[in-house]
């Protein structure tokens, strides 16, 4: 009876999937315990050309609709691994290979307001020599019946651009 228990605790983490600690967060988010501190620049608009064989995937913060204080710092995450963090009314991007990719964003905290969506994600199939635009839409309003959320979405790259070319250059690193 014993060696079939101890069997039987041994085997339960590979017949039911890895320990989830081991398993990729979804949606494209890193794990939960990374939290970032985030720096925005001043209007320095790097114009960055992918690489042979790359793409860039540019992540845009809009706080526009979300008023009151403290703005939420957003982590971006790509394929289950945070790249970094923006604030306010800020951007980053980063370089991908082609193919497909699954992105994130996610509020570190949620600030205790009314809170419905605190993550969005999005897929992209990208390819060689593209640049992406995605715009992160916080949002929260002073009424009860409208809670505070996050969106995100693809924009075309006239939009992307003007849309970055109004924000700050947001560098971060992990706590």
């Amino acid at each position: 009876m014993k060696v079939s228990l101890a069997l039987l605790i041994f085997l339960t983490p590979v017949v039911f999937g890895q320990n989830q600690a081991d398993n990729p967060a979804p949606g494209g988010c890193g794990q939960p315990s990374v939290h970032f501190v985030v720096q925005t620049g001043k209007r320095n608009h790097p114009t960055p050309v992918p690489g042979s064989g790359k793409a860039i995937v540019y992540f845009i913060q809009d706080d526009t609709h979300f008023l009151a204080n403290p703005r939420p710092t957003t982590r971006i995450g790509i394929d289950g691994n945070w790249i970094g963090a923006t604030r306010a009314t800020s951007y980053l991007f980063q370089v991908v290979e082609p193919g497909e990719h699954h992105l994130c964003a996610s509020w570190q905290s949620s600030h205790g307001f009314n809170v419905e969506n605190t993550a969005a994600a999005a897929h992209l199939t990208a390819e060689a020599g593209h640049a992406y635009y995605f715009l992160i839409e916080n949002s929260y309003r002073f009424e009860p019946r409208i809670p505070a959320e996050v969106r995100l979405t693809r924009v075309d790259s006239d939009e992307g651009e003007l849309l970055a070319s109004k924000s700050l250059l947001s560098s971060s690193h992990p706590r």
